[in-house]
């Protein structure tokens, strides 16, 4: 007796799209083959539909603890199941900021009461803790996330000593938010003095350019050679950072490279409609750069697609260009960006999965997920590529309440998530009582 079954599925996994049942026992996948006829408490005809590896985001802003006015671990872990991910890492900037094991573990503690994903948390790098990155647990923390720019408070890491004692140190990956922050703010200044501090959106990628980008990647590619480091530098945005990335599986690197969605999605003529929604860190660049980046992914230069899922209030978004702060909230139609993309015939549903589900696994060596396996935990996305989903108000589950994609009808529709063997999402509704994530583990 199964759980469940999946009847008359389309599976996309490992590099193969073929037709097959899943049959599911508690958390986890107990059959795959092409025909189950066996007894399960449920069986769904799929009648076609794709199934792929719940998507894992290794880059999402949940805001808690400190920010919850814009979201909250409860509440974007419920709009990402919506969207078929099914598992997150969340960033250390909060506040308290995550720079210390004790607030590490206050994050885990809130997750699992919270969470209705599955959860993993980055630990934060300042110019102070080294002592605490070297006594991190490799087998807790996803990764150290160091922001080598763009950052507040107390987590802007631009001390040489302290990088370089943390790419010799870091017994997790790094991941590396990349801009150079001196370069942002002379050109910040030259165009205040030349235009005045009434401008928009509009000059977002002149402030945030591509140089200060590129600056800023080299250094922490240029660390990583130096001390032999595992490094990931996220959501890249230029066609020069290109350069410093090789094409090839991800198994064979210990350098590797991640783009978002919407550097994916929007270039910088959306500024004119889109405004603030589109004001994010790094910025939206132009149309070459968006074109680079996706060559970047046909070609495996680019590893891993995730978010930076980051939501800020609306009435945030809507202040003057300068005070609005730079963010979007995406983890609700990253994969419905995903299959437009393969609508348009621009990525298979191969690349999709593999970057965002296998890649991750394997990058982080994530334990019993990511893939479509016997023994695996059932953590699923089943799509209808002939339907569609407009994003509406009403439709929109992000705590903030709007989408950088309002109003637009995207080609496919997410039609059941499950997680970790239990359906959450179900033609478009979710579970009334979700169940709580788990903590993902980690083959270290």
């Amino acid at each position: 007796m199964y759980d469940l079954i999946l009847k008359n599925g389309t599976l996309v996994n490992e590099g193969s799209i073929y037709e097959s049942d899943v049959a599911i026992k508690g958390d986890r996948i107990e059959k795959i083959s092409s025909s189950i006829d066996a007894e399960a408490k449920k069986i769904i005809d799929l009648d076609g539909k794709y199934i792929l590896p719940g998507l894992i985001d290794d880059q999402v802003h949940f805001r808690e603890p400190g920010l919850t006015h814009k979201g909250n671990i409860q509440s974007e872990s419920r709009a990402g199941l919506a969207g078929g991910v099914t598992s997150y890492f969340e960033m250390p900037n909060v506040n308290p900021t995550t720079t210390n094991r004790k607030n590490l573990q206050a994050k885990f503690d809130l997750a699992a009461t919270k969470s209705h994903a599955n959860y993993s948390f980055y630990m934060g790098a300042s110019n102070t803790n080294i002592d605490e990155i070297k006594q991190l647990d490799n087998t807790l923390a996803c990764g150290l996330k160091v922001f080598m720019g763009a950052s507040t408070g107390d987590m802007l890491v631009d001390n040489q000593d302290t990088l370089e004692a943390i790419f010799r140190e870091a017994p997790v990956n790094i991941v590396t938010h990349c801009e150079d922050t001196p370069t942002i703010i002379e050109n910040e200044k030259a165009i205040i003095a030349q235009y005045g501090e009434d401008i928009d959106a509009t000059f977002h990628p002149r402030i945030r350019d591509a140089a200060s980008c590129l600056k800023s990647s080299q250094l922490a590619y240029d660390l990583a050679t130096k001390h032999g480091s595992n490094l990931h530098i996220l959501h890249l945005t230029t066609a020069d950072e290109m350069k410093l990335f090789t094409e090839g599986e991800i198994t064979d690197k210990k350098i590797t490279a991640e783009v978002c969605v919407h550097h994916l999605f929007f270039s910088e003529a959306d500024y004119e409609t889109r405004g603030n929604f589109i004001k994010c860190n790094p910025s939206v660049k132009s149309e070459q750069d968006r074109l680079a980046l996706i060559d970047a992914v046909q070609k495996n230069k680019i590893d891993i697609i995730a978010t930076d899922h980051a939501p800020h209030t609306l009435e945030e978004k809507q202040q003057p260009y300068l005070q609005a702060p730079s963010g979007l909230p995406l983890n609700q139609h990253s994969l419905l960006v995903l299959l437009d993309f393969y609508n348009k015939g621009i990525f298979t549903l191969e690349q999709i999965v593999q970057k965002t589900s296998h890649n991750i696994a394997e990058r982080f060596q994530i334990k019993d997920r990511g893939y479509i396996r016997e023994g695996s935990f059932a953590d699923l996305a089943i799509v209808d590529l002939s339907a569609n989903t407009l994003v509406t108000n009403e439709n929109i589950l992000y705590h903030c309440g709007w989408s950088p994609f309002m109003d637009y009808t995207f080609p496919a529709a997410v039609v059941h998530t499950i997680i970790n063997g239990e359906i959450v999402f179900e033609d478009g509704v979710l579970k009334e009582q979700l169940p709580i994530g788990s903590r993902i583990e980690f083959n270290r």
